[in-house]
């Protein structure tokens, strides 16, 4: 129902500028998290192999990314190319191309160390869990995100918290050997080693690169804070507080306001906040419901009453995205969307049972597998889903060609592209964007280049899409909207309207 809410919310509310693209992709992501919190509740009510699977993918999709993002700080990932990308000495992102969404994966990937420690009893399994961590927080260190070390912080004290708990109240019951956590001061080593790795991982390096302490220090570079972001954003909600300017449309709105103040100089398609997303596109009333409506379902599942070590995990698991969500938008990407999904099945307060054993108890013969092929409509669901992502992968595929270099396309492709790149449903908008940035704007074609630009600026407003708008405005006959336009351009992006005026863009 939650779910179902937050799409009616979103479908009227998407831009017909933007196209179907956008609500096809909104509609999607609402799906594929609904099935996956069917596949979570599975997961829980199942035996603990299919839980220790999703705790080991975690773990090991950390490990690689933490190996990954050490060679790439240290400039030794360029013999892997093109399986791993080349940032740059000093900087740090594994396989997801951002480091915060890189810290996120390591946070949830520690997350999954502690939960599988849990379920071992063996000295040196523990050890190398413990050492696991260890990677994984230096990997933090690399990625020098500011919300990894947040995300780091809040697990290490609440873990060292429970085992604290833990300790305590085996000592009441004269017990002693049967912790599931390590030590509190083995958890909270974790924070001065990544302190340490810190300092330490710039020297070797032996160049300069940015570092936790100077960003820590400093802040963020001038005009492009959180602060500044979120204050532009409530400006917007401010002038249209109840139905918002519409799913997709927050870069448009940034971009044609003229603010009292300072103004964040990039364009901004996300508030990087998700309630304040929510109320800026879809209005406050709906802000609230979606908001609110979660709220209420993590209140009525009571996680401050939690002992089941894999509901703890799932809880850990969704915690992490929505400390992300609150800083930037890690729920716009497929792999969180999931996690997300999954973790939502996983606590629905009727599945509540066998999450509550320890992962090293016995397992039943009955598996997973068992529970998907007992339900056929799972399986014809997820065949329709691989379908459609087929189809999505081979659209994409056609539709990218016009972005690479003629001797990098398909042999079918090389000539005529744009006129090959016809009658896409999801990438429309980027089919029309190509097209609009391709093309001069003559007199002859003024007409249409502007009603083309006017609905591109949706999508991307960015200098060269508005630059059209105002010539093809000016040619057309409209000079009022092209002063307005001017003026807009001014505002928004005064280096790039120099260069304008000096006819050198």
């Amino acid at each position: 129902m939650w779910l179902g809410t937050t799409a009616i919310a979103i479908f009227p509310r998407s831009s017909p500028e933007l196209g179907a693209g956008i609500l096809l992709a909104s509609g999607a992501a609402v799906v594929a998290i609904s099935m996956a919190a069917y596949v979570g509740a599975g997961l829980i009510r199942e035996d603990l192999r299919a839980q220790r699977a999703l705790a080991l993918g975690l773990l090991i999709a950390g490990l690689i990314n933490a190996a990954i993002g050490l060679l790439q700080y240290y400039g030794l990932a360029e013999p892997f190319a093109p399986w791993i990308t080349e940032p740059g000495i000093g900087q740090a992102y594994g396989s997801l191309r951002q480091r915060n969404q890189f810290a996120t994966l390591l946070s949830m990937a520690l997350i999954a160390a502690l939960w599988l420690h849990a379920g071992c009893r063996g000295v040196w399994r523990r050890r190398l869990l413990m050492s696991a961590s260890g990677l994984l927080t230096v990997g933090l260190a690399a990625s020098v995100s500011r919300t990894g070390l947040l995300q780091m912080l809040l697990i290490v004290g609440l873990a060292a918290f429970m085992a604290r708990r833990e300790r305590r109240a085996a000592k009441g019951a004269n017990g002693d050997s049967g912790f599931s956590l390590p030590a509190p001061l083995a958890l909270l080593a974790l924070i001065p080693l990544y302190f340490a790795a810190s300092w330490l991982l710039p020297l070797l390096v032996g160049g300069e690169v940015q570092q936790m302490f100077g960003r820590l220090r400093q802040g963020a570079l001038a005009g492009e804070s959180r602060l500044n972001l979120w204050s532009n954003v409530l400006t917007l909600i401010a002038q249209r507080p109840w139905l918002g300017w519409g799913w997709g449309e927050l870069s448009y709105a940034h971009y044609g306001t003229l603010y009292a103040g300072p103004r964040f100089p990039v364009i901004l398609d996300n508030a990087h906040n998700l309630p304040l997303h929510l109320a800026v596109e879809l209005g406050i009333p709906a802000a609230l419901l979606i908001c609110g409506g979660f709220v209420w379902m993590v209140i009525a599942a009571r996680p401050w009453a939690e002992r089941s070590p894999t509901r703890l995990m799932a809880w850990g698991l969704l915690g992490v995205i929505l400390l992300h969500s609150l800083l930037e938008y890690p729920l716009w990407y497929g792999p969180f969307q999931l996690v997300f999904g999954v973790c939502l099945g996983m606590l629905w307060p009727r599945t509540r049972g066998r999450g509550n054993e320890l992962p090293q108890l016995p397992v039943r013969n009955r598996g997973f597998a068992a529970f998907v092929g007992g339900r056929k409509w799972l399986t014809l669901a997820a065949v329709t889903l691989l379908g459609c992502l087929g189809y999505a992968a081979w659209d994409y595929t056609r539709i990218s060609q016009i972005y690479l270099p003629r001797s990098e396309r398909l042999s079918g492709y090389q000539d005529d592209t744009l006129a090959k790149l016809q009658g896409s449903w999801l990438f429309a908008s980027q089919v029309k964007f190509a097209e609009l940035t391709l093309t001069d704007v003559t007199p002859a074609n003024a007409e249409r280049m502007y009603e083309m630009a006017r609905s591109t600026v949706h999508f991307s407003p960015e200098p060269h899409v508005v630059i059209k708008l105002i010539e093809s405005a000016q040619l057309s006959g409209r000079p009022d909207e092209a002063r307005a336009e001017i003026e807009r351009f001014r505002n928004a992006y005064p280096a790039a309207y120099e260069l304008w005026l000096k006819g050198e863009r």
